[in-house]
């Protein structure tokens, strides 16, 4: 199945992505099929095949959520924004026992 996502390129805190065309199954980064564009998300432009985007959605390539978004911003494809998930921060709070309930050493 494949799928249109967003790879990480560039360098520390200088992040850009391309857009590819991969097997959903393969990491980002890894083996792809074609780069359909690429996005700059410090100076928030975009450079994006169109022509290219619209005949692998025909095909039956799916869009990430982040991807589809962008794709709706530049006018690509027309549709609503899908709300795109980050997983929840986890926080691990130390519970702290009362000094009544400590054994006392007799």
């Amino acid at each position: 199945m494949l799928t249109i996502r967003l790879a990480r390129a560039g360098k520390r805190n200088k992040a850009q992505f391309k857009v590819m065309l991969q097997e959903r199954a393969i990491a980002p980064g890894g083996r792809h099929v074609e780069i359909l564009g690429s996005y700059d998300p410090h100076m928030k432009k975009a450079v994006l095949h169109e022509d290219r985007i619209k005949y692998w959605i025909e095909k039956g390539a799916y869009l990430s959520d982040t991807v589809h978004n962008l794709l709706v911003k530049n006018s690509v494809i027309q549709d609503k924004k899908r709300k795109v998930k980050l997983p929840e921060k986890k926080i691990v709070v130390a519970e702290s026992v009362p000094a009544e309930e400590t054994v006392k050493a007799e």
